[in-house]
């Protein structure tokens, strides 16, 4: 019998709010291309992520990884601060 593992999403985002307790707000932002026009567009979403021991300000480049939920509105982690504000 083999162990599965599970494959857990990453991405990466600037944070935009760290006013709650243990958790920060990341904005997101993806290129797509307009599939009629060609034009290159930005779409952006926000999503909750849980911080434990690490030290995250306003602004930093943070890389988040899926998780299991941690509250009604997280369910990804910050796993490593990639660029100070």
């Amino acid at each position: 019998m083999t162990i599965q593992q599970t494959v857990r999403r990453t991405l990466q985002g600037r944070v935009v709010s760290d006013r709650m307790n243990k958790t920060v707000t990341v904005l997101i932002e993806r290129k797509v291309k307009h599939s009629v026009i060609g034009k290159i567009l930005v779409r952006s979403k926000k999503y909750h992520a849980h911080v434990d021991n690490i030290e995250v300000l306003s602004g930093d480049i943070v890389q988040i990884e899926e998780c299991a939920p941690i509250s009604k509105t997280k369910s990804w982690r910050v796993m490593r601060v990639i660029e100070k504000a």
